[in-house]
C-alpha cells in the first residue's frame, strides 16, 4: 500500500512529505482495512488526498485497493471484517453511473436554524476539481450533513473526517479540533463530528478556524457547483475562492451568511423567481389557467407530479416547459422552481 502511494505521488517533480498508511484495528492475517493519505506540502492552497483501503491475502500474496479502483468493491463485497452497513455500502461499482443528482439531500455542516459566514468560495481538495467550500462562525460545532458512516483519515486522529453517505455521495471535513475519532462509526444526520480549527495534520495550510467542506461522489471528489447544500445552490465564479450561494433570488456573496434551512426533500423544489416576489400558481399547467395561488421566493415546496405546459425561461436562461403540480392542486413552472433536475421528481401527472 505505501508504494502504490509513493507511485502516485511521483506525479510531482517537488519532493512531498511521506505517505501515511492507517490500519484499522480490526485487520487480521488475511483482510486489512484503513485509510491512506497522501500529505500535503504545508504550503496554502495544497491539501491533502486520502482514500479508504481494503486489503486480502490468499495463496498469491496480499492484493490491496482504494476507493474508487475496481478490485475495492470486490473485495469490500466479501470483506469479513467490514460490518453489513460497510459491505452495503462499498460494495457496490459506481464506475459507470453518470447522473448526478444535484440535489444531494445534504443540509449545511452545522445546527438547522444557525447562520455561518461562507469564507471560501468553490476551491480545491487534493488539486482536483473545485470540491469545497470554506464554513466558519456560528457555535463552531461541526455536524454530520447527512447520516453515515464515518472514519478518521490522518494518523493523528485529528483533523479530517469523511463521511460515507447513501445514494454514492460521501462528505469531508477538514482542518477539525477536537473531532470524533471513528472507523465505520454510524453517525446520525446532525451528529456531531468535531469544531472548526486549523489541523493540518495532513498537511496543507489554515488560517482562521474553519472547516473545508468537500462534496464526493462515487468515490471522488466532484464540483460542488450548482449542487442545493441546506436548500443554498452553490455557485463558483472564475477564481478559486470566489462565489457566491443562492436561496431562491437571495444571494450570499463571499464573507455573507448562509442560514441553514436543512436539507431539500427529494420531492421538493425551492422557489426561486429570478428577481424576488412571488411566483403564482395556476390551476393548470400554463399561463393561460386562472390564478389560484402563490408562493414566495425562496420557500420550499412539496411536489405531487409534473406536466408539460407553456414553456418559460428562468435563471441563467433555463427553459423548460414542465410544470409541478402542487398539494393544493396548483402548479408551478419550473423555470421559477429549482429541484435540481430538468426532469420529473415524482413522476408524471395522469
Amino acid at each position: 500500500m505505501r508504494q502504490l502511494l509513493i507511485a502516485r505521488s511521483k506525479t510531482s517533480t517537488v519532493a512531498a512529505p511521506e505517505p501515511q498508511v492507517n490500519i484499522a484495528s480490526r485487520t487480521t492475517k488475511t483482510w486489512g482495512f484503513g485509510t491512506a493519505v497522501l500529505v500535503a506540502k504545508e504550503t496554502a492552497g495544497a491539501y491533502p488526498e486520502g482514500w479508504l483501503f481494503i486489503a486480502h491475502r490468499d495463496k498469491n500474496g496480499w492484493t490491496a485497493a482504494l476507493e474508487g479502483e475496481p478490485a475495492f468493491a470486490t473485495l469490500a463485497g466479501k470483506s469479513p471484517i467490514l460490518s453489513s452497513a460497510e459491505r452495503q455500502a462499498f460494495g457496490v461499482d459506481r464506475r459507470a453511473e453518470k447522473s448526478l443528482d444535484k440535489r444531494t439531500g445534504l443540509r449545511l455542516p452545522y445546527a438547522n436554524g444557525q447562520a455561518w459566514l461562507l469564507t471560501g468560495g468553490p476551491h480545491r481538495m487534493s488539486n482536483t476539481v473545485r470540491s469545497s467550500i470554506d464554513l466558519s462562525g456560528g457555535d463552531g460545532r461541526v455536524l454530520a450533513a447527512r447520516a453515515g458512516l464515518a472514519y478518521t483519515m490522518c494518523s493523528s486522529g485529528t483533523g479530517w473526517l469523511r463521511v460515507i453517505h447513501d445514494r454514492g455521495w460521501a462528505t469531508d471535513y477538514y482542518h477539525l479540533s477536537g473531532n470524533i475519532k471513528a472507523s465505520g462509526k454510524k453517525v446520525a444526520d446532525g451528529e456531531f463530528l468535531g469544531n472548526i480549527g486549523n489541523d493540518v495534520s495532513c498537511g496543507g495550510s489554515s488560517t482562521g478556524a474553519h472547516v473545508h467542506f468537500s462534496l464526493r461522489y462515487s468515490n471522488k471528489y466532484v464540483a460542488i457547483d450548482g449542487t442545493a447544500i441546506g436548500k443554498w445552490v452553490i455557485e463558483e465564479n472564475k477564481a478559486l475562492y470566489d462565489g457566491f450561494a443562492l436561496h431562491g433570488s437571495t444571494r450570499a456573496e463571499i464573507g455573507g451568511e448562509l442560514y441553514n434551512y436543512g436539507r431539500l426533500g427529494f420531492r421538493q423544489g425551492i422557489v426561486d423567481t429570478n428577481g424576488g416576489g412571488s411566483t403564482i400558481h395556476r390551476s393548470g399547467p400554463g399561463e393561460s389557467y386562472s390564478q389560484v395561488g402563490e408562493t414566495a421566493d425562496g420557500e420550499t415546496i412539496d411536489i405531487v407530479c409534473s406536466k408539460r405546459g407553456t414553456t418559460h425561461v428562468g435563471r441563467n436562461g433555463f427553459t423548460t416547459n414542465l410544470w409541478s403540480k402542487l398539494k393544493d392542486g396548483g402548479y408551478i413552472s419550473d423555470a421559477f422552481l429549482w429541484t435540481g433536475r430538468s426532469d420529473p421528481v415524482n413522476g408524471w401527472c395522469p
